[in-house]
Parts: C-alpha cells; sequence; structure tokens
C-alpha cells in the first residue's frame, strides 16, 4: 500500500465511522464502529461520548507517607539495567492460543529490603506508527493489519492471582491502566512497598482483553498487543517498615451481583496503613443519565467503608483527557498523536476514572482504624449500576511500621 493509498483510506474510514456510526446525538464514535464482532465486554468498552463535561474528580486523596527510610540489614542487590520479565510477549484475541487476553511471567524479588523496586512495561501494537503498514498490509478485503488492535482495552497488572478452581485470595493489582487506540504506552511502576512487604518469589500477571473483528472492517482479524518489561532493584534501607500487604477485592462489579465484605486482620505494631481503592466503569448499558453508554460514561458516587464505617466518599470521573490528544498529521489526516486510532472528540471525552492511554492512580485512603491491631472488614457500595454496565474495582490494604 502506497503512503497516498494508507492517507486515503485512512480519511476515508475516520469519515465513514463519522458519519455512519452515531448512535442519535448524544454520543460520537471513534474511528472504531460498533460492529458486534468487535465488542470488548471487559475492556474499554463502546468508546462514545457526549460533548459535554460534568467536572473532574474533586477528590484523589494522593498518599501523604513522610516516613523515614528504615534502617534494615542486609541490603538487597541492586540490578542494572533489570532483570527481563517479558520479552516481545504476545498477548492475543484468539481463543483458542495460550496468549489468549493474558501473559504470565514469574518474577523473584529477592530477600530484601529494597530502596527501589520498579516494574517497567512496553506495550506496542501493529496498528501503529502507520509507516508499518507499508510492510504489514491488510489482508485482501480488510481495512487493518491483522495483527492490529484499534481498539482501547483494559490493561491490568496484577501479582499472584489464585490459581482456578481457587477464587481466593484475590489479586493484588500493581496498576490499571487503558490501553491507547493503536498506539504504543509505557509505564513504569513503582512497586516497592509490595516488594518490601512481600519479598521472594511470585508470578506476575497482564491481562488485556483483545477481541478481534473476523471481517477485519473495524479492527485486525487477529488483533493483539506485544509486552516488553523489566524489573529493577535497587538495595538499601525501605523507604518504610511494611507489615502487610493483603488484597482485598479485585474483580468486576455489576447490577446482579451482591457487593460483599471482605475481612482482613492489621498486624500488631501497625503504625500506620493505607487502602488504595482502582475503579474504572465499563459496558455498554443504556442509563438517560449519562453522557453515553454506561458504565463507561456515567459519573457514579462510590463510598468505601471500614468496619461498616464510612471511611469515603468517592468521584470515580476524569476529564483531563483531552491531554491524551496531542494532535498529529500524516498528509490531510489529524490524529492523536497518544491514541491515533482514536477519533478526536473520542478521546478527548470524560470517562468513568480513565482516559484511553493512560495509568488510572488509585484512591489513598487512610483511617486510625487502619493502624488497630486485630480483625476488620472493607466494603464498598456504588450509587447506580445499569444494566450491561460494570465497575472494575480492586482494592489493597498496607500496613505500616515505625
Amino acid at each position: 500500500m502506497s503512503s497516498l493509498q494508507f492517507l486515503s483510506f485512512r480519511r476515508n474510514l475516520l469519515l465513514a465511522s463519522l458519519a455512519g456510526s452515531a448512535v442519535g446525538a448524544v454520543f460520537l464514535p471513534s474511528c472504531k464502529s460498533s460492529a458486534p464482532a468487535a465488542t470488548n465486554p471487559d475492556g474499554g468498552g463502546a468508546d462514545t461520548a457526549a460533548p459535554t463535561d460534568t467536572g473532574a474528580p474533586t477528590d484523589t486523596d494522593a498518599p501523604t507517607d513522610t516516613d523515614q527510610p528504615v534502617d534494615v540489614a542486609g541490603d538487597a542487590p541492586t540490578t542494572e539495567p533489570g532483570i527481563k520479565v517479558f520479552d516481545n510477549v504476545h498477548i492475543g484475541s484468539d481463543s483458542m492460543k495460550p496468549d489468549f487476553h493474558v501473559a504470565t511471567a514469574p518474577i523473584d524479588f529477592g530477600a530484601g529490603p529494597f530502596a527501589k523496586v520498579t516494574l517497567t512495561l512496553d506495550l506496542t501494537s501493529a496498528c501503529y506508527p502507520f509507516e508499518k503498514w507499508q510492510t504489514d498490509q491488510p489482508p485482501t478485503g480488510q481495512n487493518w493489519p491483522a495483527h492490529c488492535d484499534a481498539f482501547d482495552r483494559n490493561f491490568e497488572i496484577t501479582l499472584d492471582d489464585p490459581v482456578p478452581p481457587a477464587t481466593t485470595p484475590p489479586a493484588i493489582e500493581l496498576t490499571r491502566a487503558i490501553t491507547p487506540f493503536g498506539g504504543p504506552m509505557h509505564l513504569a511502576i513503582d512497586v516497592t512497598d509490595v516488594a518490601n512487604g512481600l519479598p521472594g518469589p511470585h508470578t506476575l500477571r497482564v491481562m488485556i482483553p483483545s477481541y478481534s473483528d473476523p471481517a477485519g472492517k473495524v479492527s485486525g482479524s487477529n488483533g493483539g498487543w506485544t509486552i516488553s518489561g523489566s524489573l529493577q532493584i535497587t538495595g538499601g534501607a525501605a523507604p518504610r517498615k511494611v507489615l502487610a500487604v493483603i488484597p482485598l477485592f479485585n474483580g468486576s462489579q455489576d447490577s446482579t451481583v451482591p457487593i460483599p465484605a471482605s475481612p482482613f486482620t492489621v498486624p500488631a505494631g501497625a503504625t500506620g496503613g493505607r487502602i488504595e481503592y482502582r475503579v474504572t466503569g465499563h459496558g455498554g448499558g443504556t442509563d438517560a443519565t449519562c453522557i453515553g453508554p454506561a458504565e463507561e460514561f456515567c459519573r457514579r458516587a462510590h463510598s468505601v467503608f471500614v468496619d461498616n464505617q464510612k471511611l469515603k466518599d468517592l468521584d470515580p470521573w476524569r476529564s483531563d483527557c483531552t491531554k491524551l490528544c496531542t494532535l498529529a498529521k500524516s498528509g490531510n489526516l489529524t490524529y492523536c498523536l497518544e491514541n491515533p486510532c482514536g477519533a478526536l472528540a473520542s478521546v478527548r471525552a470524560p470517562r468513568a476514572n480513565w482516559c484511553p492511554g493512560s495509568e488510572t492512580p488509585p484512591f489513598v485512603l487512610e483511617t486510625d482504624a487502619l493502624t488497630a491491631s486485630g480483625p476488620h472488614s472493607f466494603s464498598f457500595t456504588i450509587s447506580t449500576v445499569a444494566m450491561g454496565g460494570t465497575w472494575r474495582i480492586s482494592a489493597v490494604y498496607l500496613a505500616f511500621g515505625s
């Protein structure tokens, strides 16, 4: 495919999507349409948006821990440039292959203590840069390179997922992100506290629920992603004395499932503690109070409880997605550099606590109850969940000593 042919194709694809995929006048489509073959039941969801913005979250509860480093004998070795974790590993959309949606790898933090531990991950796509299309051309009759996934997908990194049939304890989520529309992504995840609290060997899991369009019209016919990553470990005095890292919840919450209460135990000697609550809304449900499909475009109130006492009311909503649309041009085609396969209005739209091509920080919650040794319970509520919508939620408790 020549450069001129490619530019013409991309422009026509975007124009056709904008002209033919809108549902009513409430929301705008991206460069992908809503073909059933390319649905995303647990990923970024239908990428649609309204032109209105109802504001940014008012409380992100950023961590305020200023404890001094803890001197512990026996510093861990330093690894530079890092321990390879993933080396161009494919995460695919073919349910008959072992790389379907998930890549796993063994990791070993070692004995500790650690001054700093960072997990770096790099995601690449067959969709971009567009020059790839000159050698990886779409199959005959298709619009996309076969291995391109042009959608935005959940990008979840967890530690120690339960092995079926076991369901507990839940996985420890290290970070939550959403892939860009067909573009690359780099993550540098600080896992120092987790490593100091849980030294030794673990299993790392990356999930990207990628789906294909067999016809190759709205996405690749065998779409997927490629991931590489490494672990950088710096031995030395730990920033904090971590007594416990306890997963409380990790799952999808819809309108049909009762919200459970999760027991946990605060260890003796805890002088500090926090809960990291990660939450993003997804799905293609219908709710007239939302600016687009539920729950992706719904602004809901979440409340978090410890021992049945409300700890915090939360507002999981992001209106800063415009920052992920640096305009670029390729011939007559204008696109977002960070989200090359997304329509401009869609990339910029506010959403239920996520943006395409962005990491979603946790709400960090603290209370005196999290330092009281003994048994406790954790729970949460959501003001409304529409049929067909879902919230991806995880919570982890960390206890610190002096």
